[in-house]
């Protein structure tokens, strides 16, 4: 009964094999999740999460399509395209007096996600100031930055007339997926500027010109000769903004962060928000009971690694320069210090960029990190990757 289910996992993009969907039938079996109090939902949920999911960063995926399946929104034509963002921007407030908010009429669950459904389907442009298709401004029951008495609240920060039956996007910050594949192949070609390769480990692959000169030598008897594996020496620390203003840049920072993995056989990597302070983290769906100290890292890793941030910049001033400046708690002392005790750790560090560099004159706070940087910033381009690899291979 669940054939449709594991249809809908692989349209997610999940790779879900038959063997671990025929693992979790059987364990539906067994009665594992009814415990007494009979199964639920939500028992299943966290089931088919341990036996079909294998990597943490695939929780987001998992969550979207099982909500998908089980509250009767069937799943876009590509599950892993987001809605557009120019539809949900906002360009006007919307103001109606009470007796035009009692005008409009409200919908009930099952109509209201039927009707998204066929909007999706419909919808081609951004919409704004409407009162059907997903938008801005209007009485449509979905989109951003309108009013409707009941509806599906999609691209907004926050609530405004807590009215919303449903928020689509409502995730906090998202593991950057290290498994995505498309488009980072030019990235995989920009990356390997820094790659160092270097024989070690037992003689375990043929060395065939030295076997054929043995060979000769040895009259024509084979002389068979081996060498150690090359293995990629680089070791790379990636320090990444993840959340706020880096939710536009997702895309983008996954490409590069699948291409690292690719590429790196010493790949660290830890989470950041804005400015980097005295912890950070590795799962940030754990980013509060699983902290890293900046002390800790620092003291980890030799100055051989070398330091890459990815982040865009943009922040208070304060947030930098400023004791206490963090939007999040009451950091003690101010990000720059941390800033410059980690790039006085690791001597080879650059920082990359996904804003357009045409926009980083206009950032205070991106002139306050390329000083602390010493210039070393570059945009997420293939030529900034290029020359911040080049850079760091010095």
């Amino acid at each position: 009964m669940l054939i449709n289910f594991f249809f809908t996992l692989r349209a997610a993009k999940l790779k879900v094999s038959v063997k671990e969907y025929l693992m979790l039938l059987e364990a539906l079996q067994a009665g594992v999740i009814d415990d007494g109090g009979g199964p639920s939902v939500d028992k299943f949920y966290y089931l088919a999460r341990t036996s079909l999911v294998k990597d943490e960063a695939q929780f987001d995926k998992f969550d979207r399509a099982f909500a998908a399946y089980f509250k009767g929104v069937e799943l876009l034509a590509d599950f892993s395209q987001d809605i557009p963002l120019d539809w949900l921007q906002k360009k006007l407030e919307l103001e109606l007096s009470p007796e035009d908010k009692a005008k409009i009429e409200k919908m009930g669950w099952d109509e209201l996600m039927e009707t998204l459904k066929k909007r999706f389907e419909e919808q081609k442009h951004r919409h704004e100031g409407g009162s059907r298709m997903i938008g801005t401004g209007g009485t449509s029951p979905f989109g951003a930055y309108g009013y409707n008495p009941q509806g599906i609240r999609i691209g907004q920060d926050r609530g405004r007339n807590r009215s919303a039956v449903k928020v689509w996007d409502q995730r906090q910050f998202k593991d950057y997926d290290d498994n995505l594949e498309l488009g980072t192949r030019n990235i995989k070609v920009a990356l390997r500027r820094l790659r160092r390769f270097a024989r070690e480990g037992s003689a375990e692959e043929l060395d065939l010109d030295d076997t054929i000169r043995s060979t000769a030598a040895n009259a024509g008897y084979l002389d068979i000769k081996m060498v150690p594996e090359r293995h990629n020496k680089v070791k790379v620390l990636l320090l990444m903004d993840v959340g706020g203003t880096m939710d536009e840049h997702i895309h983008r920072v996954e490409e590069l962060f699948s291409a690292a993995k690719a590429e790196f056989k010493h790949l660290e990597f830890y989470y950041f928000h804005n400015c980097v302070y005295d912890f950070m983290w590795r799962n940030n769906r754990r980013r509060y009971s699983e902290k890293f100290s900046t002390w800790d890292v620092i003291r980890k890793y030799n100055k051989d690694y070398k330091l890459i941030f990815v982040g865009d910049a943009t922040m208070s001033p304060y947030e930098i320069l400023q004791p206490g400046g963090s939007v999040e708690y009451n950091n003690e002392e101010a990000g720059a210090e941390w800033l410059q005790r980690l790039t006085h750790a690791f001597p080879k560090f650059a920082w990359i960029n996904p804003e357009p560099q045409g926009v980083w004159g206009y950032r205070q706070s991106i002139a306050v990190v390329q000083q602390l940087m010493n210039q070393r910033m570059f945009p997420l381009t293939l030529q900034g990757l290029e020359g911040a690899m080049r850079m760091l291979s010095k």
